[in-house]
């Protein structure tokens, strides 16, 4: 009886509690893994860029033009765009939405802020709409910006680098670029 009893013993305690430790750490990688995995898929990103940016200035008028491109997975709201730290009026803000399938080769056109008059403008071909409050932009979209006399800029600036950002609900998208000037 007693021999049967002696070949009767268990795991260790040190034993067991390691395979306690080890199977409570996988399971939690196992379900902390699987959770992200599943947040990551379905929560899409914003994400925007800012490409062809100017700023020209001479002695009369000074504009400002860029292209906003909607790189992400989600819609954007334009919400601000501030030009050295300086937001101009929706007024001043004219805006291109881009057609799908178009590309946008070279650069912005120089133009004057005195042809940025009314509610519409048609600049190089294409329809340009004054702002009035925040822009959408859709997944995959493309706006073309001009920007008429931003505050802060003066023919004095040409050759200086000045800062200009987009601002969205959910983020901001700085760039800079230096001050051009505008006559020939």
């Amino acid at each position: 009886m007693s021999r049967l009893r002696q070949s009767k013993r268990g795991l260790s305690q040190v034993v067991t509690t390691l395979i306690l430790l080890v199977a409570a750490v996988l399971l939690t990688s196992v379900v902390t893994y699987y959770a992200t995995n599943i947040t990551m898929t379905r929560t899409q990103q914003e994400e925007a860029r800012i490409t062809k940016q100017h700023i020209w200035a001479n002695g009369t008028s000074t504009v400002a033009g860029f292209k906003l491109q909607n790189l992400g997975g989600r819609d954007i709201l334009v919400d601000k765009i501030t030009i050295r730290d300086v937001e101009p009026p929706w007024v001043n803000i004219y805006y291109n939405r881009v057609s799908p399938g178009t590309t946008i080769l070279g650069s912005m056109n120089i133009t004057s802020s005195a042809k940025l008059t009314g509610p519409q403008v048609i600049l190089f071909g294409r329809n340009y709409t004054q702002a009035s409050m925040d822009i959408p932009l859709a997944s995959g979209g493309e706006i073309l910006f001009y920007v008429k006399e931003p505050p802060n800029i003066s023919v004095q600036d040409v050759g200086t680098t000045c800062s200009l950002a987009v601002f969205t609900v959910n983020g901001q998208y700085r760039v800079e670029c230096n001050v051009e000037s505008a006559s020939p």
